[in-house]
């Protein structure tokens, strides 16, 4: 699969160089997957950016809580645009619920702050304006998949949201264990199983 979110993942800078807004939040990225928003500091996140003063941060952004909505915004828009090129790619949902799982286990290898800030963060406890993350564009477009798959008869007859959480309760548990060690290898050594585990929750036989 060729989609990507595109956040840089790696940070080298030398103290006395002006970063970019992408590198302070990708150093912000990082720091809230690791410690917790509520743990990081503007501080931290200057230091991790490889600032020498808060000013290099205050250019972009007046506060973390700033931070971490555009990160959101960034990544759920990222998102977003990769089930579009998933769904024209695809007609069946299957096909389309298969390239997403294949999305979700290669970020987590290749960029798990990413899945762990999507996914695993509660965000609403600091962004408590925010669309809730079921409702946001990405997930939308997502439970849409599962409607239409029950519609054409590929997927059992019941409550669409109950197979979201079927399918997506197996995926998304996957992940987690990957992200915190529970799981010892790689995502896509477990990538095959969960999607037949998953898929076989909801698939109409």
């Amino acid at each position: 699969m060729e989609q990507e979110i595109k956040i840089e993942s790696e940070i080298e800078t030398a103290p006395s160089k002006t970063v970019s807004q992408d590198e302070v939040l990708q150093a912000a990225l990082k720091l809230f997957a690791q410690k917790g928003y509520f743990n990081t500091s503007l501080t931290d996140i200057k230091d991790a950016a490889g600032l020498k003063t808060a000013n290099g941060v205050y250019q972009f952004f007046k506060t973390k809580q700033a931070i971490a909505e555009t990160l959101r915004d960034n990544i759920l828009d990222s998102f977003s645009i990769s089930i579009d090129d998933i769904r024209r790619r695809n007609r069946k949902a299957s096909e389309q619920l298969r390239e997403i799982v294949d999305l979700l286990f290669k970020l987590t290898d290749d960029a798990p702050e990413i899945v762990q800030f999507l996914l695993f963060i509660n965000t609403e406890n600091f962004l408590p304006d925010s669309v809730p993350l079921m409702d946001s564009a990405a997930f939308n477009k997502i439970k849409r998949i599962i409607q239409n798959g029950i519609k054409e008869g590929e997927i059992r007859s019941i409550d669409y949201l109950l197979a979201y959480c079927y399918f997506f309760g197996i995926i998304n548990q996957t992940l987690l264990m990957v992200l915190n060690g529970a799981l010892p290898k790689s995502a896509d050594s477990y990538q095959s199983q969960a999607w037949l585990a998953a898929w076989g929750c909801i698939a109409k036989k």
